[in-house]
């Protein structure tokens, strides 16, 4: 099944998205919340399956962390992978696990090169133990991260290289590190390794509760920006379309409201390829 704008799947929401017949309609879960061996909500995401391709977008494997990927959360995620068999696979370019403990976000890491060794060794072990390519997903940032020895699109691009991995880009991460570390979110576009792209992101954000606007917060509490909208249309312009989800994980609306929300990035799809062709 052919993919193009996407939702990800809420649990109330289930019913409404099993009856959704929209051309290209796919749908993105977090896979830590399925790593069961049965029950309703395992037999749910299995019926979304019948009728949509689905993606797992993970947030347990610790990528970055000083140590592999914890052997039996890789394990349960492989058997997902075969059971499920999704469209795509993805994971942050981040770290939440040390000496044991888990810790609930999704933490950045320096850009050296030791760090490049290590985040290229844990995502090869990942490839290896579920036979398939993965997507790294470009992190949120709230304050420069020293130590870094490279660009983030460069450490990106070194990754693809070295691993053969693909790319998801978050164009809301893009726009809310922009603001929040002062770079220009056009020039990052501009510099993004995009050819290797499996995935784009779409998604809103807040202001900070004390610097207000000085200060973005990845909240996906809230509707798709206008500026993430625009900055979405100047990425399909060099890529043409591909596979585009609307996070949504607070505040969440009715099925109806998001699925306008997809509707609008399924047109810009539509009119990418559209150029596309002219073009070709």
């Amino acid at each position: 099944m052919a993919m193009g704008a996407g939702l990800g799947l809420k649990a109330q929401h289930y019913d409404a998205a099993l009856a959704c017949d929209a051309p290209g309609l796919w749908f993105e879960v977090h896979p830590e919340n399925y790593m069961v061996a049965g029950g309703p909500r395992l037999a749910w995401l299995e019926a979304i399956r019948t009728r949509h391709p689905v993606s797992l977008h993970g947030v347990g494997l610790s990528l970055g962390a000083d140590a592999p990927p914890d052997p039996h959360h890789l394990h349960r995620l492989a058997e997902l992978d075969r059971r499920i068999q999704p469209a795509l696979v993805s994971e942050h370019l981040a770290w939440s696990a040390w000496q044991g403990a888990y810790h609930p976000d999704l933490l950045p890491i320096p850009r050296s090169t030791e760090a490049l060794e290590r985040v290229a060794e844990n995502i090869d072990r990942v490839q290896v133990a579920l036979g398939r390519r993965i997507s790294i997903e470009n992190p949120t940032h709230y304050l420069p991260v020293p130590g870094a020895q490279w660009s983030e699109v460069d450490f990106l691009g070194e990754l693809v290289r070295r691993t053969g991995c693909g790319l998801l880009l978050d164009v809301n991460n893009v726009h809310v590190s922009a603001l929040n570390l002062g770079f220009e979110s056009g020039e990052y576009l501009d510099a993004f390794p995009l050819r290797h792209v499996t995935e784009i992101h779409l998604a809103g954000h807040s202001t900070d509760p004390l610097l207000g606007p000085r200060l973005l917060i990845d909240s996906h509490d809230a509707p798709v920006d206008s500026a993430v909208w625009s900055l979405f249309e100047r990425t399909l312009a060099r890529t043409g379309p591909r596979p585009s989800l609307i996070e949504r994980d607070g505040n969440v609306p009715d099925f109806a409201e998001l699925l306008a929300e997809c509707h609008r990035a399924a047109e810009m799809l539509c009119r990418s390829a559209m150029t596309a062709e002219v073009h070709a």
